[in-house]
């Protein structure tokens, strides 16, 4: 607002058919509504009404009220009623004296101006503080004035209205000026400067006040809205987690690092960055999508989710007990052959012999032990390709006599093949099945009808596991086609998948391991070089652990 129209609004209270005047307090009018419209954070949406209202009316000074629900302690007994309600004192400027803010609540109750105003929603206007009228059952507290050595004279206190008629706030302004710019704070300065608030500067304030509580109810709806997603986006990754106590922490961990590469770009002035920068919105996007990234393992088996060896629990054991069937078949069939040796050549020559027998048993046992070994420890995944298996087709040729003396081998055709799986616990098939929730992600997020600021939450998320080389999955897209969302939540996600503590299926490596590992993915031309440069230079591995801040 400028100075000119403050001055203008001082001389309307003499009859006047000025149209032009009109027209412009109008147009300023729309231009602040605009203004209080378009902000929807609620501290500054506050500041900006309190400043737009002492602008309109050349103010000294104001204050800002709004209500709310006192604690649930404190609240009205009853099923029936309604809360009690008091109001915040959130919000006050002064041109004339500098003094601290400090927040405290008053009573609705018609004790005070403010609070007379929520109560009843009829405004009030005092040409004079210090001389109220007669009959009013509000007083004036001079203890502000006198700490300050402010003098209060003039006051105007609006409702902030709803269109359903609900007062959510009280906006009250002070020491409407005579001249635009021109205050004190002394008692003398008060008197040669200070006017009364006119019927024109009633009419703006109450227009803009009506303004503002739409603005502060939108706002106020919005920041619920925001709480309520927030709350949805931590029940959902505590839901993945749920689903796999193993990777606890990681979803959370992964936006970590994520929001803290992309704060780095943000910052960055080198190279393919300098143009890059991120806003609110957009961090608000990559943040949402990290959390979410996993959603999809809901819809993964458990058991394929949670697999913890190359083989499930159930057929490791049966494994077992197959070894220990062969044990005692090897013990059964040297019992056999001693006991012909004794009928066929007598109990010296075979006590003579028994030193045999007991090598030979031993030997097969040990044999037993060594395949049983063998094949544990190729049941153990690895984090990289690694180890040879030709053993395990050494074993699956041993056979034994089961209870019905059918030959049986120590391994079979599946457990060679899921036993020798490079890398991993997961088979072809398995692995398919993991893959999928990336496309369960997506499609659960597209379900959710996102703002138009963070819509591409969806389209960031389900691509986490891509590769800019083409071999990544679920669509093999190349670079030109990963956002660089995308290319940063790859980085953190595999980081955070080879640094977390040890799972069932796999051992933790350092942090320079780690480093190591996805250096060589950027020379296999997987990850963006830029980026991962970016992601040590930075140390962003330094806040992996560091609890996120909501967005």
């Amino acid at each position: 607002m400028s100075q000119g129209f403050n001055r203008r609004v001082m001389t309307v209270g003499q009859p006047s058919g000025d149209a032009a005047l009109l027209a412009h307090q109008l147009e300023e009018l729309n231009r602040i509504g605009a203004a209080l419209s378009a902000e929807l954070d609620t501290r500054r949406l506050l500041d900006l009404i309190l400043t737009k209202a002492r602008e309109i009316t050349d103010s000294d000074a104001g204050s800002l009220y709004v209500v709310e629900n006192a604690d649930e302690g404190s609240s009205v007994s009853g099923q029936d009623e309604e809360p009690a309600r008091r109001l915040r004192f959130i919000a006050a400027q002064n041109d004339s004296v500098s003094v601290p803010f400090r927040e405290a609540t008053l009573d609705i109750s018609d004790r005070s101006i403010a609070g007379f105003v929520a109560l009843t929603g009829q405004p009030v206007k005092l040409s004079d503080t210090y001389q109220l009228p007669a009959g009013v059952p509000y007083t004036f507290n001079r203890s502000f004035d006198e700490s300050v050595g402010y003098r209060t004279r003039s006051v105007l206190a609006v409702p902030m209205s709803t269109p359903q008629g609900h007062i959510i706030g009280v906006l009250q302004l002070l020491n409407a000026r005579r001249a635009s710019g021109v205050s004190g704070h002394s008692e003398e300065a008060a008197a040669a400067n200070v006017a009364p608030f006119s019927e024109q500067q009633q009419a703006l304030a109450t227009t803009l006040a009506a303004q503002a509580a739409v603005a502060l109810e939108n706002s106020q709806l919005y920041q619920a809205i925001t709480q309520l997603f927030e709350g949805f986006v931590r029940a959902s990754v505590v839901a993945i987690e749920a689903r796999d106590p193993a990777t606890s922490g990681h979803s959370l961990r992964v936006t970590n690092l994520t929001v803290a590469l992309a704060e780095a770009v943000d910052r960055s002035e080198r190279g393919c960055f300098a143009g890059v920068r991120f806003s609110r919105d957009a961090m608000r996007t990559i943040r949402y999508a990290s959390l979410l990234h996993d959603f999809g393992k809901v819809g993964v088996r458990e058991e394929v989710l949670v697999k913890a060896k190359k083989l499930y629990p159930d057929q490791l054991e049966l494994l077992r007990e197959r070894f220990r069937l062969a044990h005692r078949s090897r013990q059964l069939a040297s019992m056999q052959a001693r006991l012909e040796y004794l009928l066929a050549h007598g109990r010296a020559a075979y006590v003579e012999r028994l030193p045999v027998f007991e090598a030979g048993l031993l030997d097969e046992t040990a044999k037993l032990a060594r395949y049983l070994a063998a094949v544990e420890a190729a049941n153990e995944p690895s984090v990289l390709a690694d180890g040879s298996f030709d053993r395990l087709h050494e074993i699956a040729q041993v056979e034994f006599e089961d209870v019905d003396g059918v030959p049986r081998s120590l391994l079979g055709p599946e457990e060679v093949r899921l036993l020798s799986l490079p890398k991993g616990s997961l088979s072809k098939t398995e692995r398919v099945q993991i893959e999928s929730h990336v496309l369960h992600t997506y499609q659960f997020l597209r379900q959710i009808p996102w703002t138009k600021e963070i819509g591409r939450i969806p389209a960031i998320a389900v691509g986490h596991h891509e590769k800019l080389n083409g071999t990544g999955y679920p669509n093999k897209l190349s670079a030109p086609d990963i956002p660089i969302q995308t290319r940063m939540m790859t980085i953190a996600d595999i980081f955070d998948a080879l640094s977390a503590a040890d799972r069932p299926y796999k051992k933790a490596v350092s942090v320079d391991r780690a480093l190591g590992i996805l250096e060589g993915a950027v020379k296999d031309g997987e990850l963006d070089a830029e980026l991962f440069a970016l992601f040590v230079d930075a140390r962003i591995f330094d806040r992996w652990q560091t609890e996120p801040v909501p967005g």
